[in-house]
């Protein structure tokens, strides 16, 4: 009943966009396949980046844009799994068998030796919205000290947090918490600060969940106890402390904001001439010969036709498609390409190279108060459905937690570690976390009971492992091998433990918790025996990004220029994550949008 209420008002939206544009057909936004086309640009993945680049070019009087996804619209494709931010996390975890066909790539990594030589799987949207489409909504900023970094890494100012404030301040529409909605309890309150979004805003809603999990007030008590200072947020250019998370979210009726609801949307809505090319794949990219980039040669349900761009081949596949497709094209490490039978276009060794993420791993307590295990009761449940539908309130508005803290390791545990760990951390600004601290009202083991749970997870955000993805094959439909190397490094495994402790800690001081600990559980004591349940356990918190990192043309390792551009061809430019000189501490997603909003402006200034 819900699934159909909310398809029907997704489509009934659709045909409402179209209304000021009479006699303008909806279809007119949408390519016909097979049929060989021109545009000024072609954008080669309509994901967070994508679709916000494309947006903004086509909003230039006479310019046309041409979007190729290999998905569809994720509203259809997978229910409202995508839509309602309770079920944000399904599908992301770490079996194989939890990949959602229709809109997820399903990469399987190769096996980690590290890791107990486990293949995980590790989601990325393959729908409209990409990542936005699949990630668990969180939007907030980096440090002003890891903006800094990557701007003294590439010597360009233009990219210090003060720079690039515009541009986060660009996509965002901001909405202040609906208090009657949320419903706070005595000892419950949280801070914000609205001082840090534009008046003015964009097409993508920034919001607070209508729901306070019951276990947050404890939480934030519990992490100052442990030191943590409270904060009004995290968009400031400050993370460590503990702050009530902002998400993408549309307070209008609780749903998960992305590039496609908000961008796409805006642009149909506008009347700008965008052409989007769904369940498309892009084969590779076409060049003449003096290197420029004349098109992308695509399939549609087994045709192959030619889109072609007048100015500009734009890649926004991520991090680990955009890398293959440059490959697959002749743009990459040359021995690569050569085992491949694929002719060098540009020998660049970096494709592919530099991967950063941030492992993630997790313990588990029993609980005295309600959680989001409730949801599986189907009377829970049903009450939870109509104040969702009904009120745009209850559980169902939130992603199982919304109160986050960052630290380093803090003294009592740093001491631990080795030399070598300390001097590795000591690489890393001094506003840079080393921890994030993410308690979540649910259990992230499988349970047989009908308890209260909460899991007391943590992430690895000052990582020195690094990954790379390359090809197997020269066709883009066959999967890129990907190895993100987490925990490789032993100073990563020695800040994990750490971090095992302090979420350990975390809990004990919380004073929600009941009986002994579920998971791993109480004999797990030694370092020794939590580097075994990591290696068990650990995964991603998907947040890959640098497989075709920024930086100057005399870093041999560096595959596009401060504006994105690819080095050794021309007209070819990529907008995506897989450009980051390094990944900042915390949630991407919003630095994503506004690299998206600079290369953006960096297009239309001629940059």
């Amino acid at each position: 009943m819900m699934r159909n209420l909310f398809l029907g008002a997704w489509i009934a939206s659709r045909l409402a966009l179209a209304e000021p544009l009479r006699p303008s057909l909806l279809g007119s936004y949408f390519g016909v396949p097979n049929v060989n086309t021109t545009f000024d640009y072609i954008v080669v993945g309509g994901g967070t980046s994508g679709l916000t680049v494309a947006n903004r070019l086509a909003g230039t009087d006479g310019v046309t844009v041409g979007i190729i996804e290999a998905g569809g619209f994720y509203e259809l494709e997978n229910g409202n799994w995508s839509r309602i931010p309770a079920y944000a996390q399904r599908g992301i975890g770490p079996s194989p068998a939890q990949a959602l066909p229709l809109v997820d790539w399903g990469f399987i990594t190769t096996p980690q030796p590290q890791l107990n030589d486990r293949e995980i799987l590790y989601a990325q949207g393959k729908t409209l919205g990409g990542g936005s489409a699949r990630n668990v909504i969180v939007y907030h900023r980096g440090t002003v000290g890891a903006y800094q970094q990557w701007a003294d890494q590439i010597g360009d100012p233009s990219f210090t947090f003060d720079n690039l404030l515009p541009y986060f301040e660009k996509s965002p529409n901001f909405t202040k918490p609906n208090y009657a909605k949320i419903q706070l309890v005595p000892g419950d309150n949280f801070t914000y600060d609205d001082t840090v979004f534009s008046p003015l805003g964009g097409p993508l809603h920034v919001s607070f969940s209508n729901y306070r999990q019951p276990i947050s007030r404890f939480i934030v008590k519990a992490m100052n106890e442990l030191g943590l200072p409270t904060l009004s947020g995290f968009n400031s250019g400050k993370l460590i402390g503990v702050a009530t998370n902002t998400f993408a979210i549309d307070p209008s009726d609780e749903t998960r904001s992305t590039s496609e609801t908000s961008f796409l949307q805006n642009s149909i809505g506008a009347g700008r001439s965008v052409t989007v090319y769904t369940h498309t794949s892009a084969k590779r990219i076409l060049f003449d010969g003096n290197k420029k980039a004349t098109g992308v040669m695509v399939n549609s349900a087994g045709y192959d036709y030619l889109l072609s761009a007048n100015k500009e081949v734009i890649v926004a596949s991520g991090v680990f498609k955009s890398p293959q497709l440059l490959m697959v094209s002749g743009i990459g490490p040359a021995t690569t390409l050569q085992k491949q039978g694929i002719q060098v276009l540009s020998n660049l060794p970096g494709v592919g190279q530099n991967l950063w993420d941030h492992p993630y791993f997790g313990l588990t307590y029993r609980i005295n108060m309600t959680s989001d295990q409730r949801l599986n009761d189907p009377a829970y449940l049903s009450q939870a459905t109509a104040d969702y539908v009904n009120n745009q309130t209850g559980p169902l508005t939130n992603v199982g937690g919304e109160v986050i803290g960052w630290e380093k390791v803090p003294s009592r545990y740093r001491g631990l570690l080795s030399e070598r760990a300390l001097a590795d951390l000591a690489q890393f600004p001094a506003d840079w976390p080393e921890l994030e601290l993410l308690p979540l009202a649910a259990s992230t083991i499988p349970v047989q009971d009908t308890a209260d749970y909460a899991s007391f997870t943590i992430a690895g955000v000052a990582p020195l492992s690094r990954g790379n993805v390359t090809i197997q094959s020269t066709d883009t439909d066959v999967k890129p091998i990907i190895s993100p190397n987490w925990l490789e490094s032993t100073t990563d495994q020695e800040v994990a433990i750490q971090g095992f402790k302090v979420a350990r800690d975390l809990a004990l001081a919380s004073g929600i918790t009941i009986g002994q600990e579920v998971s791993p559980g109480p004999d797990v004591q030694t370092d020794a025996q939590i580097l075994a349940f990591l290696k068990e356990t650990a995964y991603t918190i998907h947040h890959a990004a640098a497989t075709c990192k920024m930086g100057n043309a005399s870093d041999p390792m560096a595959v596009v220029s401060p504006s994105g551009k690819v080095y050794g061809v021309d007209s070819l430019r990529i907008v995506d994550a897989s450009t980051f000189r390094l990944l900042p501490p915390g949630h991407c997603q919003a630095t994503v949008y506004a690299l998206a909003e600079k290369y953006a402006d960096d297009i239309m200034n001629g940059n």
